[in-house]
């Protein structure tokens, strides 16, 4: 598999990388944010037919730490690439062609969007799946 990606030219990595950590974020927002959230606004019942019919969600929920830390991880190892291995790598190896040099800039800018996507994506999950909660209790006391 590494020598796969090593073999890949890095605008496939870094859309991989891209894609992956949308991905995580994405099941951080469904497996542990989205039902808190539709539960806070009274449809428990929307909740437990998503629940019965997609049973794994339940599984992944339990282990929400996890998911949590991986996603972010991913996504941290994607802000270090598109911020600071991917500049380098263009600069270096000319990958930009030069007839066109618009299309690294239209790269280089989808990959920031899809990061920047995931990244609230994944804020947004931690703060209903672990602040929220407490939140809601003290205030409520």
């Amino acid at each position: 598999m590494s020598q796969i990606l090593s073999k890949a030219p890095s605008r496939t990595r870094g859309g991989a990388l891209s894609f992956l950590s949308l991905f995580t974020s994405l099941g951080t927002l469904l497996c542990c944010a989205l039902p808190s959230l539709l539960v806070l606004f009274g449809l428990g019942a929307t909740v437990a037919t998503v629940l019965s019919a997609v049973p794994w969600l339940v599984e992944l929920s339990h282990h929400k730490h996890w998911v949590f830390i991986i996603a972010g991880i991913l996504i941290s190892e994607n802000f270090v690439y598109v911020y600071g291995i991917a500049p380098k790598l263009q600069m270096r190896s000319g990958a930009c062609d030069p007839d066109d040099p618009t299309a690294c800039q239209t790269a280089s800018r989808f990959s920031r969007i899809v990061l920047w996507c995931s990244a609230t994506l994944y804020l947004i999950g931690c703060f209903t799946a672990y602040v929220l909660g407490p939140l809601l209790v003290r205030f409520e006391s």
